[in-house]
């Protein structure tokens, strides 16, 4: 039996539809399912939607139906949407079915026959919106720290052993730097497992909603316990089989359950049960629109097929060539370590610059100057060496990105061919060529349909209908149109003789001016009081303040103190520790993997004992706590700041 690359994607929750955030995480995963698949791989991609649990009982009665008309409704519609958005998923589970529900039990019954489970009686709060528990010390201002209400629960439940995998987690972990990505979430998920995993209750009093705990009715199953295990289930777990597809390659998600959930309670679960664990566990960071993570509780949704629709007609290019923009859109600022921000100038400008102007100039000038010097047809011969070069340098930097699931990596290395092909163009000048009469007119024609040729292999992973029109304009058929890997850049995939098409453009240029109304959804900060008059100083007295981009790798709150954080930061290839006043407005997991600003020549100092070797740079609230400053967009870590 052929061994599956398998993709995972966290099963949603059917409280509410799909929005471009969570697209993310599935898109993400669409694009490693189709780059693999043309590397020649057996893929299993997998989503689906999470059904269960208090909170999606809650949403229902709210909604005046019963829990399964409610979530057959909504689950329907997740079905609907990704395939509007050409994600090709092999699995769709739902945890309301029947094939879920027996893994789930199974599940339950090995990790208590194991030993890893025994019944006790929980005390503490609970966080229905997120179905997490809490201590009270994790409580902020008497909420979660996801700022939603909490109730306080009392009931006998059954508990899980979870501390016992502490020291077994971090070994696996410190043996196999893959599993956890990227490195600011791994250090995170490191320094949680470090403060004390502590015994969970795994189980919850039965409303009527959710999967009983086998051989007692009374209780039904905790839901996260329920959803993680989904991810086994959809592999055929535990009937015969299920090896060819599990251990997942790769788990994609969201850095909010990774830490809490991915990374400790459901690895935990695995080495309980016996089984094997995921390659990589990646927690992509969130794509925020004003500020704030995108969520339908905050009114904030962009939907995805909505935005395609209407960049559709604000264009004049086609629905699924929309669809397709998108899709570049959300792999091109694919937040990796930190977060990005969504917003409608920044999505227009990326569709003009890179897709109209970049990948459209590079098309429609090769197509025109094939028919206009070669006749319409790709000339024989071979490319010239500098365009093979830079389609194998594109190759190698591609392959090495999505090694390390960086998305946006891969969309920048097929970038870097596109405008590789335009500057080509530009220097070789294939008209002065033809009015000389020269030789060589005939390979920098091939050698300029070549690059588009694998420029077409490069983008579709991510644009698949976009690659189609590729190749149609190219005169190549769907037998020898879509590439395999290996393909990419060889003079065959490229079959002299081929008449090309006449030159369409596939993304109209936006009218910017026409389309100056904003839709970011922008906050406005409470007035501060203004502060006296500063005392002037000359530009060279500025001067002598160095000011660089750093990146936080660790932070955790300075012993003895409420208000100041002890954080680790990258500059450039220095790490150094600085001590911040900003417990207040941030805790550690809002700190990590964020890029800040950093006043780099600061003599160092003590505070409270720890040394600190450099201070960040901040606004300060109407309240007198500290806003961050960060770059608007990713920064090469060390960069100066002017």
């Amino acid at each position: 039996m052929p061994k599956f690359y398998t993709i995972t994607t966290p099963i949603y929750y059917v409280n509410s539809l799909p929005h471009i955030g969570t697209a993310l995480t599935t898109l993400a995963a669409d694009v490693t399912a189709r780059y693999e698949k043309m590397r020649g791989k057996d893929v299993f991609f997998v989503t689906g939607t999470d059904e269960n649990g208090q909170k999606v009982k809650e949403a229902a009665e709210r909604a005046g139906k019963d829990p399964q008309s409610f979530v057959d409704g909504i689950s329907a519609e997740f079905q609907r949407i990704w395939p509007g958005m050409y994600i090709e998923y092999d699995d769709f589970i739902r945890t309301t079915e029947p094939r879920h529900k027996i893994a789930v039990q199974e599940f339950f019954r090995i990790l208590r026959d194991r030993g890893h489970i025994y019944k006790g009686t929980y005390s503490g709060w609970y966080d229905v919106s997120t179905e997490t528990f809490y201590k009270e010390a994790d409580l902020v201002d008497g909420k979660s720290p996801d700022g939603n209400d909490v109730r306080w629960i009392e009931e006998d439940n059954y508990f899980f052993r979870m501390s016992a995998f502490g020291e077994p987690l971090l070994k696996h972990i410190e043996e196999n730097p893959g599993f956890i990505l990227p490195e600011v979430r791994r250090n995170e998920v490191v320094s949680f497992i470090r403060e004390g995993l502590r015994d969970i209750a795994i189980s919850r009093h039965n409303q009527g909603w959710g999967i009983p705990v086998p051989d007692d009715e009374n209780q039904v199953i905790y839901v996260w316990v329920d959803a993680l295990i989904n991810y086994v289930a959809a592999c055929g777990w535990p009937n015969p089989g299920w090896e060819a597809k599990w251990p997942a390659a790769v788990e994609w998600m969201g850095k909010d359950i990774l830490t809490r959930f991915h990374a400790t309670l459901w690895p935990a679960m695995l080495l309980g049960a016996g089984l094997p664990l995921p390659d990589s566990l990646v927690g992509h960071g969130w794509l925020l629109m004003g500020g704030e993570k995108i969520s339908k509780s905050k009114g904030n949704v962009v939907a995805p097929l909505d935005l395609a629709h209407e960049l559709a007609q604000r264009s004049g290019c086609a629905e699924d060539v929309a669809i397709d923009a998108v899709r570049f859109y959300m792999a091109a600022v694919m937040p990796y370590e930190s977060d990005a921000t969504f917003t409608t100038a920044e999505f227009d400008k990326r569709y003009n610059n890179d897709l109209a102007n970049d990948l459209g100039n590079a098309l429609n000038r090769s197509l025109a100057m094939t028919h206009k010097f070669c006749g319409g047809k790709v000339p024989a011969g071979e490319a010239e060496q500098q365009a093979v070069d830079a389609i194998r340098e594109t190759c190698e930097h591609f392959e090495t990105a999505m090694a390390a699931f960086r998305i946006d990596h891969a969309v920048a290395a097929a970038w870097g061919l596109v405008r590789f092909l335009n500057k080509y163009i530009d220097t070789r000048a294939p008209w002065a060529l033809a009015k000389a009469q020269s030789p060589e007119l005939p390979e920098v024609i091939r050698s300029m349909l070549l690059c588009l040729r694998a420029i077409e292999g490069f983008v579709r992973p991510f644009m698949p209908v976009a690659a189609d029109r590729m190749r149609e304009q190219l005169g190549l058929s769907k037998a020898n149109g879509k590439n395999a890997w290996d393909q990419i850049g060889l003079e065959a995939s490229l079959p002299a003789g081929v008449a090309v098409g006449q030159p369409q453009p596939i993304f109209p240029r936006l009218d910017l001016d026409k389309t100056k109304k904003e839709t970011q959804m922008e906050t406005k900060p409470a007035p501060v009081a203004a502060e006296p008059q500063a005392e002037e100083i000359t530009i060279d007295e500025f001067k002598r303040i160095q000011l660089k981009v750093g990146r936080v790798l660790e932070a955790a709150p300075l012993e003895g103190s409420d208000k100041l954080m002890k954080i680790q930061v990258v500059i450039g290839s220095e790490r150094r520790q600085i001590i911040a006043g900003i417990r207040k407005n941030y805790s550690p997991e809002d700190l990590i993997g964020r890029q800040v600003i950093v006043v780099a020549n600061l003599k160092p100092a003590k505070l409270r004992g720890a040394d600190s070797e450099g201070m960040l740079l901040a606004a300060v609230d109407a309240e007198g706590g500290a806003i961050l400053l960060q770059p608007d967009s990713e920064a090469p870590e060390g960069a100066t700041v002017r």
